[in-house]
């Protein structure tokens, strides 16, 4: 019987481990005290970290690999990356290598390696101090202020002109390294594919909707984008390209980039599970449990046949609300009944608190949607927006 060491799994991990059952593997796991409770009947071993940072994911891996040997390891989120990527090349087992790993945790070692492999991306420096950059981000505005190893839109911030320069540099001041980049036009998208052995099994590209300027926070996606067979063909050169650069070798790969007139330009590239639902969302689109998939290539276990398109549309919407208390909640029950939703849930209650919104952490539901067509789906996700609705009070 196989083992499948799981480095990360909270909630929205859950369906790797079921995943791992189906397979008829043992299902071992690396998680938080906090989060520890909540798996600790589901699993067959559990090791619990110390913490949350990358060094003490890789603590916790580490001890895991050493009470118990696994087949197979997959990493859940960010702050797992590099721990799984340790001990699949120290055990040998498939996974996106330690340089891939490397390279997709470090966004301005992202642009450093794919300015010298060519690949399209905006034009960037890294600064330990915001306000030395004055001169080269002034004769470049409007910019991008972010963090180098953060997800969720945290810490991204569009920066339209000077005097909006230097109030961002005054209150970022000691915030440490940061990467500033000349502001790229274009709509976002993103390209999901499952690789092994460097070659793209299949790949999706995805249509993301933002809040725009300042913080760019994901508010919908649809999976099997509307674009056309030139512009797809293209993408999927563009991400052939990057995957070559970092010398991805197997796993899940998370590519977000803006689609210029030029083509696609990386905006960032991440190898674990993306957020937001997209992988039921491709499970919704392809007719493929993505989680079993991932685990497959994982336990080095062979593929079915790759989809030939879609069998459906789907989309995720993730609202927003004006900050302050919660004092009225309207629509959730009439959108689960809805014939496209799959599923709606808040994250919000009467009386609960919404904070500002500056990050995907702040968006208070999901709904997923899945329709015959196109039309029948943008129909469905605009009455969505409708029906449900979060009122609040200024606290």
């Amino acid at each position: 019987m196989q083992t499948l060491l799981l480095v990360g799994v909270g909630r929205m991990g859950l369906p790797y481990l079921a995943a791992g059952r189906a397979l008829g593997a043992r299902v071992v796991a690396v998680e938080t005290a906090q989060k520890a409770e909540s798996i600790a009947g589901l699993v067959d071993r559990l090791t619990v970290t110390r913490g949350a940072s990358d060094e003490l994911w890789a603590e916790g891996a580490f001890a895991a690999v050493a009470a118990e040997r696994p087949d197979g390891v997959i990493a859940f989120s960010e702050p797992q990356v590099l721990a799984a990527s340790m001990v699949q090349e120290e055990l040998g087992v498939p996974g996106p290598s330690l340089r891939a790993s490397v390279i997709s945790r470090n966004k301005a070692l992202q642009r450093g390696r794919f300015a010298a492999a060519g690949i399209a991306q905006p034009e960037h420096l890294v600064v330990d101090d915001l306000a030395g950059a004055a001169e080269w981000a002034l004769a470049r505005l409007p910019v991008v202020v972010k963090p180098l190893s953060m997800a969720g839109s945290m810490g991204v911030e569009l920066v339209p002109d000077a005097a909006a320069f230097a109030e961002v540099a005054a209150r970022r001041s000691g915030e440490g390294r940061l990467l500033v980049e000349r502001a790229i036009e274009g709509p976002e998208y993103s390209w999901e594919a499952l690789v092994v052995g460097g070659a793209v099994w299949f790949a999706n590209v995805t249509a993301k909707e933002t809040t725009g300027p300042p913080n760019f926070i994901e508010v919908a996606h649809r999976s099997a984008a509307d674009v056309t067979d030139e512009v797809r063909a293209t993408i999927d050169r563009f991400g052939a390209d990057v995957l070559a650069a970092m010398g991805m070798r197997s796993g899940l790969v998370h590519l977000e980039f803006r689609l210029t007139d030029a083509g696609p330009v990386l905006m960032e590239i991440a190898v674990r599970t993306p957020g937001d639902h997209l992988m039921e969302l491709l499970g919704l689109t392809y007719g493929l449990d993505w989680f079993e998939l991932v685990a497959r290539v994982a336990l080095g276990r062979a593929l079915p046949t790759p989809p030939t398109g879609p069998i459906r549309y789907a989309a995720s919407y993730l609202p927003l609300a004006t900050a302050g208390t919660v004092t009225a909640i309207h629509g959730l029950e009439a959108v689960r009944e809805h014939k496209t939703v799959v599923e709606a849930g808040l994250s919000v209650a009467v009386d609960s608190v919404v904070e500002p919104a500056r990050s995907s952490n702040q968006r208070v539901g999901q709904v997923l949607l899945a329709a015959g067509d196109r039309v029948e789906l943008e129909a469905a996700l605009a009455e969505v927006r409708r029906t449900l609705v979060v009122e609040t009070a200024p606290r």
